[in-house]
């Protein structure tokens, strides 16, 4: 599962310990795809000193390239398409040293270039490219495949040969069908309660069987963000019924919204009932009493599951997106919107009267700790949704009195994340008309476009243009890529300047190949794309009667910490954004998780809309 946590110092994401177990390395089977393994120099076998987006460009999106070199002077570069024909030329421009990938780079900038077809390619001193696409629909599949990754991390119900390929069919898991114990009946740890729950449902958190509700919290939000924010412009027909391959399609719900409803039942199980003690609250999360095997199917896993001790983080992600839910189900729902703001009432009543029930790094056995010591920011984030769906003074008086509410660090130079969470309360608050004042509203919007501004700027200080500070490749550095390029995109939608847009596109670049180790980070995408990511199921590297992870699945991506064995083992010495290995058992740079995939979802639906 994967980790992170918060030390910030100014304003840098630290990375948090995980204590993820894994068997012994598995041998890459005869019949796998060639692995392309990085070393320290940050060299991938069969990587070009050219690196694009191995998928391709937006015909009236930016359009760049950056080319490994230590030449000092401009390089001549030509864009040729399938033919070989030169469509484009110019010279690069020298950005020299780069400190995350430890690189002296140039950039190819051919923007200005409008035509569209496949097989480009950016040709340097001899030196080509991965060849790529120039199309206008070019993000359409792969939000589809992003998509699919949810419905294929869901438990409880069988994975549809129909729907997701033969190869990733498989039967429910953990309802209780030997040798699972199932989620139907889950007891807690001792000394937490004395009943069982049923908490089936949800969706697997990352490459283990657990359910976390602070990481469903923060996942589910961008999920139903993205279609709440695609209905206020008018874009949301892409994300309506019968769009994604899901069993509720054709229902007359948009797909999105069926596919975050299976992950917001499971965060309504996990609230105690009335009556309990804590009631209210919500269990932190549920998991193998002991870490499974690798690779272990999960209808065969047979550990016990547990329900662990009741946090303030966990009540309060319940309260922010059961608030989110209500508002947005309510015209296709209205009794499913209903049963969302009861819970979410009943969480923030709970949390206000349990402020410290704090979850520690001590509860990591058979799943990650997922530990938050500080939850102001998440009474601000449940308070502004709660708010926005009821307008109640309560409530409102609760954002407007919190620290959060002013403050200049809602927006994380690297990133917000599932422990830091008042970004999502500010940009709630920035884009879904409220009764605050006008001019606090307009300086909250100012505060989405100035952290937009700021990662601009960290992208223009570096050669592969990446959202993040040279020191901030964290566990799941892919995934915090991601949100901060959900902001800019927000910012695009508040002001309509085009630099904002730009920059939330460009970074899909970066994780489809425009980077230090020259591969694309999502499965089945790119000449060079990630498949041996670190699951007990999509696990082919380890067990060859198993697939590989399905197209659209996001590794987590390059992580200085080297908080593994492989990696420790075989990075020794990497720059910062060259600490990555396309291993299964490097679960510290390439596990999958929902809320990596969630941001990407976010982001490839944007980019698959017209401006």
């Amino acid at each position: 599962m994967p980790a992170l946590v918060s030390a910030l110092s100014a304003a840098l994401l630290i990375a948090g310990l995980a204590t993820t177990p894994v068997s012994a390395p598995g041998s890459t089977p005869a019949s796998a795809p060639e692995s392309h393994a990085g070393v320290s120099t940050g060299a991938f076998a069969g990587t070009t000193a050219v690196r694009a987006n191995q998928l391709g460009y937006l015909p009236d999106g930016p359009k760049r390239a950056t080319v490994v070199s230590t030449d000092t002077a401009p390089l001549p570069w030509q864009l040729k398409n399938a033919a070989g024909a030169v469509v484009a030329s110019g010279a690069t421009v020298v950005h020299g040293a780069d400190a995350a990938s430890g690189e002296s780079t140039h950039r190819a900038d051919f923007t200005s270039y409008r035509g569209a077809g496949s097989g480009y390619t950016v040709v340097v001193e001899g030196r080509s490219s991965h060849p790529f696409s120039i199309a206008a629909g070019l993000y359409a599949g792969l939000r589809s495949d992003v998509m699919s990754f949810f419905y294929q991390q869901r438990s409880g119900i069988p994975i549809e040969a129909s729907l997701a390929g033969a190869a990733y069919a498989r039967p429910a898991g953990h309802l209780g069908v030997a040798p699972n114990k199932g989620d139907t009946v889950v007891p807690c740890q001792s000394g937490v309660c004395d009943y069982s729950r049923d908490v089936r449902g949800g969706w697997y958190d990352a490459g283990d069987h657990g359910k976390y509700v602070v990481n469903g919290g923060v996942s589910t939000w961008l999920l139903v963000n993205s279609f709440e924010r695609a209905k206020a412009k008018g874009t949301d027909a892409a994300l309506g019924d019968s769009t994604l391959r899901i069993p509720e399609r054709g229902n007359g719900v948009p797909d999105v919204l069926d596919e975050a409803r299976w992950e917001l039942e499971f965060l309504m199980r996990m609230q105690v009932p009335r009556g309990k003690p804590l009631a209210g609250t919500a269990f932190h999360k549920m998991h193998d009493a002991n870490w499974t095997a690798l690779p272990t199917r999960p209808e065969r896993d047979a550990e016990q599951r547990e329900l662990h001790r009741p946090s303030t983080a966990a009540t309060l992600n319940l309260a922010a997106t059961a608030a989110q839910c209500a508002r947005v189900y309510a015209r296709y729902d209205a009794a499913f919107a209903a049963r969302c703001l009861d819970s979410a009432r009943r969480a923030w009543t709970a949390a206000k009267a349990n402020p410290g029930l704090i979850a520690t790094d001590a509860d990591g056995t058979g799943g990650g700790a997922y530990a938050d010591p500080t939850v102001g920011d998440d009474f601000y984030w449940a308070a502004a949704e709660l708010y926005a769906t009821t307008g109640e003074s309560a409530y409102r008086e609760a954002v407007t009195t919190s620290p959060w509410h002013t403050s200049t660090g809602a927006f994380p130079a690297a990133g917000f994340n599932w422990a830091e969470t008042a970004a999502l309360g500010r940009l709630t608050l920035a884009t879904v008309p409220t009764g605050l004042p006008a001019a606090d509203t307009a300086r909250l919007r100012t505060s989405v476009t100035t952290a937009a501004d700021g990662y601009l700027n960290a992208m223009s200080g570096q050669g592969y243009a990446v959202p993040l500070p040279a020191a901030a490749y964290v566990w799941g550095s892919n995934g915090q890529v991601g949100n901060n390029a959900v902001v800019m995109a927000t910012a695009y939608g508040l002001t309509g300047q085009q630099r904002y847009r730009a920059g939330a596109v460009e970074s899909l670049d970066y994780l489809l190949g425009r980077n230090a180790l020259g591969q694309s980070y999502i499965s089945g995408y790119g000449v060079l794309s990630s498949h041996n990511q670190h699951h007990r199921f999509w696990a082919h590297q380890a067990d060859a009667t198993l697939p590989t992870p399905p197209a659209g699945s996001l590794a987590g991506g390059p992580n200085s910490g080297l908080q593994d064995p492989v990696a420790a083992e075989r990075l020794p010495g990497c720059a910062p954004a060259a600490c990555y290995i396309d291993d299964i058992e490097s679960y510290s740079t390439n596990e999958v998780a929902i809320n990596w995939n969630a941001p990407l979802a976010w982001l490839t639906q944007f980019a698959a809309e017209r401006p």
